[in-house]
């Protein structure tokens, strides 16, 4: 679940400094200043997905990005599309841990029943 987070995460930023380049000479300071303040939240954000605040100020994020396109119009598009991920890397990682955890239910992980318990055997 974390993997793909910071995968979206990561994207974004580098999306982020791409729309900042687009609106530098169009538009006011201010949104440049408001592109960096998201940008330091997003690796900030990253950082935090260990625990369940990183994964609530990730999806505040997405508004912050999606609220840039009144800036940039051209990222509503992108903004869509990532909020899709982010929504898709928060169901199919909870699916993922669930089957890791599962695995682990069964057993011990590197334990190998077929190897010889015996250092002589």
């Amino acid at each position: 679940m974390r993997v793909l987070g910071s995968a979206v995460l990561a994207m974004e930023f580098l999306i982020m400094g791409f729309a900042m380049l687009l609106a530098k000479d169009t538009h006011e300071p201010s949104t440049i200043i408001y592109g960096f303040v998201v940008m330091f939240l997003m690796i900030y954000a990253i950082r935090l997905l260990k625990k369940r605040s990183g994964w609530i100020l990730g999806s505040i994020l997405q508004f912050a990005m999606a609220a840039y396109s009144v800036v940039v119009p051209s990222m509503a598009i992108v903004n869509l599309l990532f909020m899709g991920l982010w929504v898709a890397a928060i169901i199919v990682g909870r699916k993922g841990e669930a089957a890791r955890a599962a695995l682990l239910a069964k057993g011990r992980p590197g334990e190998n029943p077929v190897s010889p318990t015996s250092p002589d055997a």
